[in-house]
């Protein structure tokens, strides 16, 4: 019987792995992707908002020449970390089902991406999962088209093309300046009357420049409300608007997929559908169940970062070894 088996391999499940190991517990991870696979879903060429000493985990230090981390140094980082506390991380094998037994373990039932099905024992479980798997869908005519993507590589697929994109937050405005530098021409279509305040402030006036220039057009207050082929209707104000396009880039953001909780046990609370836990311990109303990292949070996946949620993880090994 494993002491702790922590589902998800993000920075925050991570930072709890090593803190439950540091203690002298027996802890398997379960990642049904690749290691920190939010991070590689970021685009490829991302720079991080934080810096690297707000994204460390396990008292290692993040080395990099840059003010602000880029992706690529974030993936070495935790790959280096994870082989230096031999974390036992078994990738490509998902949890599908949490069950508690009379004696108040656990038996945690997974699937490889091969197809074979395992059963786990656990004295406690600690749920880390992600949220990039779950795109939030604009709900309109059009949306499933081939042209329509809710993730943003990087610019190349797009040079000299005409490109749509909805939201108005940080993703918004780094793929719009990637897409300029390959001659896509850029429209932006945003529902709120502004771009977001919390745009990266040495990217704000780069792209608040290329806006005045008309090397982009910024759609506000506006919304899209069909896709077809080759062209997106924009409503407004003043009416509804056909433009020609060749791609549709969604960037409306994601959130957790609480299905895992749900079937656990785990009480849901308020209009942002948050899981219930002691902030003081991270355990759920489940007995033995903790949330770490951005699953703690509501609908709004901003609510807890890298910075705060590596830091779930030393209250709740701390309370895992106060409780035996």
């Amino acid at each position: 019987m494993q002491d702790v088996i922590i589902i998800g391999a993000g920075p925050c499940g991570l930072s709890a792995a090593i803190e439950c190991q540091r203690r002298g517990l027996d802890v398997l991870v379960l990642e049904k992707h690749c290691l920190v696979h939010s991070i590689y879903s970021y685009p490829t060429h991302m720079q991080f908002f934080s810096t690297s000493e707000l994204l460390e985990i396990g008292d290692i230090p993040f080395s990099t020449s840059n003010e602000k981390p880029f992706r690529h140094e974030a993936l070495a980082y935790y790959r280096g970390v994870s082989r230096h506390y031999n974390l036992q991380i078994a990738s490509y094998e998902e949890a599908t089902a949490i069950h508690r037994q009379q004696d108040g373990s656990f038996i945690v039932h997974s699937v490889t991406r091969s197809g074979e099905k395992w059963e786990y024992e656990a004295r406690n479980v600690i749920i880390s999962t992600g949220y990039f798997d779950h795109p939030n869908m604009l709900g309109i005519p059009g949306e499933e088209l081939p042209k329509v993507t809710h993730y943003f590589r990087e610019a190349h697929p797009y040079a000299g093309t005409k490109v749509t994109i909805i939201g108005g937050s940080n993703s918004a405005v780094d793929a719009t300046l990637e897409l300029l530098r390959v001659d896509a021409e850029v429209t932006i279509v945003y529902r709120r009357a502004s771009i977001s305040e919390q745009i990266k402030p040495w990217v704000r006036p780069i792209f608040e420049s290329m806006v005045a220039k008309g090397k982009i057009d910024l759609r506000l207050s506006s919304r899209v409300i069909d896709i077809g082929s080759d062209h997106v209707i924009v409503e407004s104000e003043l009416g509804r608007e056909k433009l020609m396009n060749d791609f549709v880039l969604a960037l409306t953001g994601f959130h957790p997929d609480r299905k895992l909780l749900f079937d656990a046990g785990v009480e849901m609370s308020g209009e942002m559908e948050k899981p219930v836990f002691n902030p003081e311990t991270m355990e759920s109303n489940v007995p033995g169940l903790y949330v770490a990292g951005v699953i703690a949070s509501g609908s709004n996946a901003n609510e807890v970062f890298i910075e705060t949620g590596r830091k779930h993880g030393v209250l709740i090994a701390e309370h895992i070894i106060a409780s035996r």
